[in-house]
């Protein structure tokens, strides 16, 4: 396939040991794409499989064009996997799914029909799960629900790989840890449309599965991140500050009221009120301490911002003074910057 030639569609498949799977998810993601009738490709990540993963790819896509192989040196993990697979692919809409047979192939239309609606990423949401309720089905639903709280993006299953991206959305999305699932988050706070799509949850018939209860624990962490990254990024005085003044008032508060005691009754301080004076320190202390790291952290996103001309907001659409309505993905460069 000519490098230059448009594609109208990428299908991102990351695999880790899947070589039972590789030739039946092959012949179902041809057949469904062909029958679509565009242009397209299918990225295969081989995430550092000790198995015959890779050899199978190659495999196929020495037989057909349409397919990308990409070989990780080692097991990075799914984002990373992911985000070799994003960099390494040209349609304008990217979709991505598990290469494990969980996800069925024939429901791509469903998301190419959702994304010819206007949004600008398609989440598949696994209705009926057939995981194991303990291990599975229950963290996942906590964690959805926290996710959907602290995001403020409204979906019912994050964590499936299923989704389906228009290019420019991933342009200006870093991945790292566990955040592929919270690209629809990101992505909304840049001002993304986000819609779901019901899918069903095949159960997996071949090879071992490579989740468990750790992974949900990981995933928590990493949402932390994600809602300072969301709320705060650009901001973090306004986080670290009010906690900052809410232990200034606290123990200013207190070596008051000591204070009064002291004047007005001559208590003594370090025998009646010892533990009460420490904690007063402790809080002005620690008060002064949260608002030096929001200063710091003000600068930090100052140096951040304007050392690489990264704008706090994204365009979807330019109109220029002879009218024209055109995308625009790139922020244009602030006075005074030069090019390379």
């Amino acid at each position: 396939m000519d490098e230059e030639t448009p594609l109208s569609y990428s299908v991102v498949v990351p695999l880790y040991n899947e070589q039972e799977n590789v030739p039946q998810l092959y012949v179902k993601i041809i057949d469904v794409m062909d029958a679509v009738g565009e242009p397209y490709e299918i990225v295969f990540i081989d995430d550092g499989s000790k198995d015959g993963t890779f050899r199978q790819l190659s495999e196929i896509a020495r037989d057909d064009d349409r397919v990308v192989v990409v070989q990780l040196r080692r097991n990075f993990g799914q984002t990373a996997a992911l985000k070799a697979g994003f960099d390494h692919s040209r349609g304008e809409i990217i979709i991505s799914m598990d290469g494990d047979l969980q996800h069925d192939p024939a429901e791509i239309p469903l998301f190419i029909e959702k994304m010819q609606e206007g949004y600008d990423i398609a989440s598949g949401w696994r209705v009926e799960r057939t995981d194991h309720w303990l291990m599975r089905r229950f963290p996942s639903r906590v964690a959805n629900w926290i996710m959907a709280k602290l995001s403020r993006v409204e979906l019912h299953d994050f964590g499936t790989t299923f989704k389906a991206y228009r290019r420019e959305i991933l342009s200006e999305i870093h991945l790292y840890g566990e955040l592929h699932r919270f690209i629809p988050a990101l992505a909304s706070w840049a001002g993304a449309s986000v819609a779901e799509v019901p899918i069903t949850n095949v159960p997996r018939k071949n090879g071992k599965s490579n989740y468990g209860i750790s992974r949900t624990i990981r995933v928590l962490l990493d949402l932390v991140s994600v809602k300072f990254l969301l709320d705060y990024s650009t901001k973090p005085l306004q986080l670290f500050g009010l906690a900052g003044l809410t232990c200034l008032a606290g123990g200013g508060g207190i070596g008051l009221w000591i204070f009064v005691r002291k004047a007005l009754f001559d208590e003594g301080l370090l025998a009646n009120h010892g533990p009460l004076i420490l904690l007063g320190m402790a809080l002005v202390m620690g008060g002064i301490q949260f608002i030096s790291i929001g200063l710091i952290g003000e600068l930090l996103a100052r140096t951040y911002y304007e050392s690489q001309n990264k704008p706090v907001y994204t365009v979807r659409r330019y109109i220029g003074r002879n009218g024209a309505n055109t995308p625009r993905n790139d922020p244009p460069r602030a006075a005074g910057a030069t090019g390379r």
